[in-house]
C-alpha cells in the first residue's frame, strides 16, 4: 500500500472518530441540563428562601416527643392562639399565595401548624405530591435541610382529633399519616394535604385523617398546582417551593 493510501485511510478514521465524539458531546450537553433542571434549587428560589428567615429560636423550646407532645402543644397553643396562615407557593414560573384558617376544635393540630410555621419549618419544603382532582400535599422536600430541621424539632406523632366528625370537602386541610401500623390514626406532624375532591373519593379519608383547617382564599392556586406536570411518583417536574407565615 502506498504512503498516500495509508495517509488517506488514517485521515478517514480520525475524521469518523472526531464526528462520533462531537455527536456524543452534543447529546450530553442537551440531556444533562434538562435532567438537572427540575431537581436543582434555582437562584431565584434560593434568594427567596435565604432572604426571609423570621423564625423563633429553637433553643427556647424542648424537642417534641411522643411523651410530651400533648403537654407541649397544649401549653404552646394557649400562648399562641392564632388561626390564620398564609402560604406562598413559587417555582420560578409563578408566585402566588393562599390563606388557611385553622380550626380551634383541633387544638393540637392547630398549635402544631402554628409552631412549625413560626419555626420556619415549611419555608424550605415543597408541595411534593400532586394528584389532579384529588389532593396536593406539602411539607416535605429532597433538600438536606428538611431532615435536619425535623431532627431539631423532634420525632413525634400527633394524636388524632376526629371527634368533630368533619368530612373532607373542597379546600379542607388535613394531616398526613405514615403508612405503617397506626390503629390510633395518629398524624405525621410535618406534612399536610389540601383536598380537591370529588366527594366520591373521601371514603378512605373520612374518619381516618384529622381535618384541621380549610383554604379561605385562592383555591385557584391549589388547582393550578394540582395540574402541573409531574412524574410517575406524583412529584412535580419543577419543584413548587413553600413559604408560610402567620397572619392576623
Amino acid at each position: 500500500m502506498s504512503y498516500l493510501k495509508i495517509f488517506l485511510c488514517f485521515s478517514l478514521i480520525a475524521l469518523l472518530c472526531s464526528a462520533c465524539g462531537e455527536q456524543k458531546q452534543k447529546e450530553g450537553v442537551a440531556t444533562t441540563p434538562s435532567s438537572l433542571k427540575d431537581t436543582t434549587v434555582s437562584k431565584e428560589a434560593k434568594q427567596e428562601i435565604d432572604s426571609k428567615k423570621e423564625t423563633d429560636s429553637l433553643s427556647a423550646f424542648p424537642k417534641i416527643t411522643n411523651d410530651n407532645v400533648i403537654s407541649f402543644l397544649t401549653s404552646y397553643g394557649k400562648k399562641n392562639p392564632e388561626t390564620k396562615v398564609r402560604i406562598t407557593a413559587f417555582n420560578g414560573e409563578f408566585k402566588d399565595s393562599l390563606d388557611i384558617e385553622l380550626f380551634e376544635d383541633t387544638p393540637l393540630h392547630r398549635a402544631n401548624f402554628i409552631y412549625l410555621t413560626k419555626q420556619g419549618y415549611f419555608n424550605e419544603t415543597f408541595f411534593h405530591r400532586i394528584v389532579p382532582n384529588f389532593i396536593i400535599q406539602g411539607g416535605n422536600s429532597d433538600n438536606i435541610s428538611t431532615p435536619k430541621k425535623r431532627g431539631k424539632l423532634g420525632d413525634y406523632l400527633l394524636p388524632a382529633e376526629l371527634d368533630n366528625n368533619r368530612v373532607h370537602r373542597y379546600g379542607t386541610v388535613s394531616g398526613a399519616k405514615e403508612y405503617r401500623e397506626n390503629p390510633g390514626k395518629q398524624t405525621a406532624p410535618y406534612e399536610f394535604f389540601i383536598f380537591l375532591g370529588p366527594q366520591s373519593s373521601t371514603g378512605h379519608l373520612n374518619g381516618n385523617y384529622t381535618i384541621f383547617g380549610r383554604v379561605t382564599r385562592n383555591m385557584e392556586l391549589v388547582e393550578k398546582i394540582a395540574n402541573l406536570p409531574h412524574d410517575d411518583g406524583d412529584w412535580p417536574l419543577r419543584n413548587v417551593y413553600i413559604r408560610a407565615k402567620v397572619i392576623d
